[in-house]
């Protein structure tokens, strides 16, 4: 089957996480940039990617890759690309452009210029002067970086942090592809107890279940490259099948996440039930002070309120005073707190043994983590 190249884009500070992900699936000649991570497979590699990558935001197909310096080098490279192979005759094509440090800095003429190409060669496969566009959705964008113009075509359609289960939000929720990635990066597994005091909408508790019972992030959803006549329908029935197969359906999970808002956690049950995890995870409602788990050994991950207002600042700092010292009484476990908050450390009252800057939507935040004793 023929070979095709892959990019997995991800939010900055995710690809080591991404590229994990990426390597465990089996694909091969995996290159990490910042922003995004290359592998190669087979046409099924389509499917597979977009079933199961957590901390990825979209499976784009790499079309060609080439130095251009000029519209008219941009148009005839561009007509150059199998453009035919991928695109049906009623395929509805947008193109979507960016230009960082290129001699064709003009992002509407590059777009204009590449759709242009691409219809051109449309035109010689398919003998037709006019395209209906009523068909599959092909979104194709031009990256010029440093003069060179990437095209690929976007194989996810809607993010992937979409998985389906969140229809009902709590404010300011975490995307689960952050999520995802930071019970990654976390030492907490499945055979460990996981707590959220500052649950939500409940998507860090949510993730975790998925993860530890092996459910593929995107076996309840759709994507665009569904609709595509190259890729048979066999093909993504054969990957949802496997990754049904995959499911751990007798691990029992010890996950609590709890609120000081009602309201949440009713969100959060609601959400858990519509992922498939509603019976993994004990919600309640309790402020962060009067949560008690009484294991021996555990992880909390949280994402607790930053205070972006400047009226809310004073009430947030209090709460990381009053949060360290009642994390405290849990000595024996790993913490794990994202804020954006840069004077945490002073005010939780201790150093954290590791600190990963992440980005939550366009807010720049740091990941703080504290290491517990390994269990004896």
């Amino acid at each position: 089957m023929k070979q095709i190249e892959l990019i997995a884009t991800s939010a900055a500070g995710v690809e080591a996480m991404v590229k994990s992900e990426v390597t465990k699936l089996g694909f091969k000649d995996i290159h990490t940039e910042n922003g995004k991570i290359s592998f190669k497979g087979d046409i099924s590699s389509i499917p597979k990617a977009n079933i199961w990558l957590r901390c990825a935001d979209r499976v784009l197909l790499k079309i060609g890759e080439f130095k251009a310096l000029s519209f008219e080098e941009l148009f005839e490279k561009t007509k150059a690309l199998p453009w035919d192979e991928w695109i049906s005759i009623d395929g509805k094509f947008t193109v979507l452009g960016k230009s960082v440090k290129s001699k064709l800095f003009s992002i509407s003429d590059s777009q204009a210029i590449v759709k242009k190409a691409v219809v051109e060669k449309l035109k010689s496969k398919y003998n037709v002067e006019w395209f209906k566009e009523t068909g599959a959705e092909y979104t194709i964008q031009v990256s010029l970086l440093n003069d060179i113009a990437t095209l690929t075509i976007d194989t996810s359609g809607t993010a992937l942090h979409k998985r389906g289960y969140r229809e009902k939000n709590i404010t300011a929720p975490i995307k689960e592809t952050l999520a995802a990635a930071m019970i990654m990066v976390s030492y907490w597994n499945k055979n460990k107890t996981l707590l959220d005091c500052f649950c939500g909408s409940g998507t860090i508790p949510i993730e975790a279940a998925l993860i530890g019972k092996n459910i593929a992030p995107g076996l309840n959803r759709t994507f665009a490259s569904q609709e595509w006549s190259v890729i048979s329908q066999d093909i993504w029935k054969q990957e949802r099948r496997d990754a049904l197969k995959s499911i751990d359906q007798n691990l029992n999970l010890s996950i609590y996440a709890s609120d000081i808002n009602p309201e949440a956690i009713e969100v959060s049950k609601e959400n858990a039930y519509k992922a498939g995890v509603d019976d993994c995870i004990k919600f309640f409602t309790s402020d962060f002070k009067d949560v008690k788990i009484k294991d021996q050994y555990g992880v909390i991950i949280s994402n607790p309120p930053y205070g972006e207002r400047i009226s809310e600042k004073k009430d947030v700092e209090n709460l990381y005073r009053v949060l360290g010292q009642t994390l405290s009484n849990y000595s024996t476990w790993s913490k794990y707190i994202l804020t954006s908050v840069e004077k945490f450390e002073s005010l939780y009252g201790k150093k954290a043994d590791k600190k990963r800057k992440f980005y939550n939507g366009n807010i720049k935040v740091d990941y703080y983590q504290y290491f517990g004793p390994k269990p004896t």
